[in-house]
């Protein structure tokens, strides 16, 4: 059988069919990727003692300056990499209250300009010190900063002026966009979101794929929700390739498979950094490989930052090093009734001249055992820039929050107020004395509170009342707990039974 063909035609159809059979396998070659990543750095620019260590003295990890050195040598030995924060770079030292380039905490996002970072999504403690403050850590990076679940509620745009970047990496085109968690508005202090709108992540999840996903071979989600949230959006949300993730502080050794997405996170204190690497082909991962680079610390080791780490801490030495006083028992953060939390909610009742205080347990971050307290000491313990309030309670509104912990646990401190309760035979429960300042409560007076701003803005979710109106007064919690410590000289806080069940 002879072809119809024409034997030019022919000849041109061989030589097309010959090209496509040496096209068609460059085109859908193979290509790799390395993503550097990090999340939930806390302000940790320089090397702490590895608390999991046995050894004595315990070896120093993490730092900026050994992010550094391993950044760099990674980009000497890979052909692609792209280099990603997942937020909570603030709150933890105090060079996030350092101004820096217009920026309280401005130092820290100068020396991810200079480890070259090309991606960050905020955090919810990146609001911390207000929204303001945060679009000046913004203006202060040299790289992009998105979200597309944050909005400004005058403008309608994103905080970050960017929802996604796109960007090209040996031949690649990759898409990242930024999601927050949830929970945003019950992690930040409402003076600090104020002006924010949050949209739900799954939703603005499915609209960056479908916005994203036909321009580009590698589609990443940077999000800032934990590692249960980012597990659920891999399987309600398709199309996503890689999630890079933090909130959560989980340390995954190696990436997470769920429903065709890897999903990778490096813990928290820049103690380590992630390495994934990443083979795509046809706008597909077809093979994954990843884990955790540990941060030894290495005593003088230059890098790019080491000049802005040093002069950071040269400052921040001279000032926070003083010691205040000295504590006779460990400030411990386990358990119902704590003394560190004891001593917190009481220098906030005393700092504000009121009647009764409150403290949450998660406001207090670090644990410390006894001997002296520095200025650097306190700052661990209390972090967050809290300003400090009052505000009116009736004496029934007290019973009632009384009885709200005694049945919920929301995990708080009290101050000024002392409660024995029993159960019936029925396992009901009855208040059988309560005071305030040491006198029986009365349902009909008027008492003074005292807590947190950050406090009062969730009292639903600790006190379970509405939030009262408050006065804010000009000092912060941190304010009045140093200058107990600096009064007392030394602090013995102790476990009271302040609310107390009897048989």
């Amino acid at each position: 059988m002879t072809s119809s063909y024409p034997k030019s035609l022919r000849g041109l159809l061989f030589l097309a069919a010959g090209l496509l059979l040496f096209i068609l396998p460059i085109l859908s070659q193979s290509k790799h990727i390395t993503i550097l990543h990090t999340n939930d750095m806390h302000a940790s620019f320089l090397p702490q003692e590895a608390y999991w260590v046995r050894t004595t003295p315990k070896p120093l990890v993490g730092g900026f300056n050994e992010l550094a050195f391993a950044v760099d040598s990674i980009r000497k030995v890979k052909s692609a990499t792209l280099l990603l924060d997942a937020g909570d770079l603030m709150t933890g030292n105090p060079i996030t209250d350092r101004v820096f380039m217009g920026a309280e905490g401005g130092g820290l996002v100068e020396m991810m300009n200079l480890i070259g970072y090309e991606g960050w999504t905020p955090g919810n403690h990146d609001f911390d010190i207000s929204y303001d403050n945060f679009r000046k850590l913004a203006n202060v990076s040299r790289f992009p900063v998105f979200s597309a679940n944050l909005i400004d509620e005058k403008s309608g745009k994103p905080v970050t002026g960017k929802e996604y970047l796109l960007i090209e990496k040996n031949g690649l085109k990759i898409g990242i966009f930024g999601l927050m968690s949830t929970e945003f508005y019950n992690l930040v202090s409402q003076s600090s979101t104020l002006g924010v709108k949050l949209l739900p992540p799954e939703e603005t999840a499915k609209r960056m794929v479908e916005l994203l996903r036909p321009k580009v071979d590698l589609l990443i989600a940077l999000t800032h929700q934990g590692v249960w949230g980012d597990s659920v959006l891999a399987v309600k949300v398709k199309g996503i390739d890689v999630i890079v993730g933090g909130h959560s502080h989980t340390r995954l050794p190696k990436p997470k498979y769920v429903n065709g997405v890897v999903i990778v996170q490096t813990g928290s204190n820049a103690q380590s950094l992630g390495v994934l690497d990443l083979t795509v082909e046809n706008k597909s991962v077809t093979r994954y490989d990843g884990g955790l680079l540990q941060l030894w610390y290495q005593p003088d080791r230059k890098t790019v930052v080491t000049a802005l780490v040093d002069s950071f801490k040269t400052e921040i030495d001279r000032e926070y090093s003083e010691v205040i006083g000295t504590l006779l028992s460990p400030w411990d953060m386990d358990g119902w009734e704590t003394g560190v939390g004891n001593f917190m909610a009481d220098v906030q009742r005393e700092g504000a001249y009121a009647d009764v205080a409150f403290m949450n347990n998660h406001g207090i971050r670090k644990k410390l055992a006894p001997g002296p307290i520095t200025k650097q000491n306190l700052f661990e313990v209390l972090p967050f820039r809290n300003v400090l309030a009052t505000f009116d309670l009736t004496g029934k509104q007290i019973r009632d929050i009384v009885l709200y912990d005694i049945k919920k646990k929301p995990l708080i401190q009290v101050s000024g107020i002392q409660c024995e309760w029993k159960r019936d035979a029925s396992g009901n429960i009855e208040i059988v004395k309560l005071l305030v300042n040491g006198k029986l409560v009365d349902d009909n007076a008027t008492y003074t509170g005292a807590a947190s701003d950050y406090f009062m803005g969730e009292s639903k979710r600790y006190l379970g009342i509405d939030t009262p109106r408050m006065t804010y007064l000009n000092l912060t919690v941190f304010d009045v707990a140093e200058k107990k410590i600096r009064a007392l000289k030394n602090v013995d806080a102790k476990i009271e039974g302040r609310i107390k069940e009897i048989h």
